[in-house]
């Protein structure tokens, strides 16, 4: 069993930044490719960003390249998201997700999920 926590939502401007982070506890974090998706209102969940076990290789819907970064800490058990330069469309629950044997790009192929952070960005 992993268990996720995330933090470091919250209420941003456009244009602001936010860095969410996800600690985890439980097996072996580096096991896992770890990967952020988001649920907007009314919406389906949708991928956001994967990093790999080591994180020599990081993933990236469209529309984030270039604003959101992922990265993770192995040693501390932690994956980040820094998200810069946000949007009113970026608004969400933030969830982290751990996949076993896949790259953490899927909502169906994850293993274990966090129980979200919210963020809203203002216009």
């Amino acid at each position: 069993q992993l268990q996720l926590v995330e933090s470091g939502g919250g209420l941003v401007q456009t244009g602001g930044s936010l860095r969410l982070s996800c600690a985890a506890s439980g097996r072996t974090f580096s096991s896992y490719a770890m990967g952020w998706f988001r649920q907007a209102p009314g919406k389906e969940r949708e991928f956001v960003a994967a990093i790999s076990r080591g994180g020599a290789n990081t993933y990236y819907v469209d529309s984030e390249k270039g604003r959101f970064t992922i990265s993770r800490d192995n040693a501390k058990n932690t994956v980040y998201l820094q998200m810069n330069s946000l949007k009113p469309e970026d608004t969400g629950v933030y969830y982290c997700a751990a996949d076993w044997g896949g790259r953490g790009t899927e909502v169906s192929g994850m293993d274990y999920w966090g129980k979200g952070t919210l963020v809203t960005v203002s216009s």
